[in-house]
């Protein structure tokens, strides 16, 4: 009898972690300084069932900005990186990363203020900077980009524009549109593109 329940408590955890994780994400975007109790409200769970998924705070934001990355890979993997120039693949997949990560400007500006652990931070950008690698070298082979660099430097170059392309709007001393501008630019400098913007 418990063998036969087990398969559907996990299928249960699952879907209640799930709700904790979208309303979550939902109301600290809206309400950065939410309660546990509502946000487990808003799940339809018990503040209870909260802390047995997430112990703290900073491990609920922690999951809250993984599932972000998450839907950010997901768009990524949507589009076509192969084909075209590579220039053109680099930017979609940063503009197809800005889309997602637009849609909760508020959550991600309050736990970018967090402070990060470096393990973390650098585990949660592994699989864009898999796709980003993946560009810059086919733009490299095909000499559209500089090889002077290696794509590993170029890599943490683009994530850190991105960031800093970010703290500027977070800021309020550029607008999304000018710091995407910006980012552009820089970005075909740096990679030495030699296709017209």
């Amino acid at each position: 009898m418990t063998s036969s329940r087990a398969p559907q408590r996990r299928a249960d955890a699952r879907r209640s972690r799930a709700s904790i994780l979208e309303a979550a994400a939902r109301l600290l975007n809206s309400a950065p300084d939410a309660s546990v109790g509502a946000i487990a409200a808003d799940a339809g769970v018990t503040r209870q069932t909260v802390y047995a998924h997430f112990p703290s705070r900073p491990q609920l934001l922690a999951a809250v900005l993984d599932q972000v990355t998450e839907e950010a890979v997901a768009a990524m993997d949507a589009l076509d990186l192969d084909t075209g120039p590579a220039v053109d693949a680099l930017l979609r997949l940063i503009d197809a990363s800005a889309r997602t990560t637009a849609r909760y400007p508020v959550l991600l500006q309050r736990i970018r203020a967090l402070p990060e652990i470096p393990q973390a931070d650098h585990k949660r950008h592994a699989p864009v900077a898999d796709r980003l690698k993946r560009v810059i070298r086919r733009g490299q082979r095909s000499g559209e980009f500089d090889d002077r660099l290696s794509p590993d430097w170029l890599v943490a170059v683009v994530i850190d524009l991105g960031h800093t392309a970010a703290a500027e709007t977070d800021a309020d001393r550029m607008t999304g549109q000018e710091a995407t501008d910006a980012l552009h630019i820089s970005l075909r400098r740096i990679l030495g593109a030699n296709t017209p913007p």
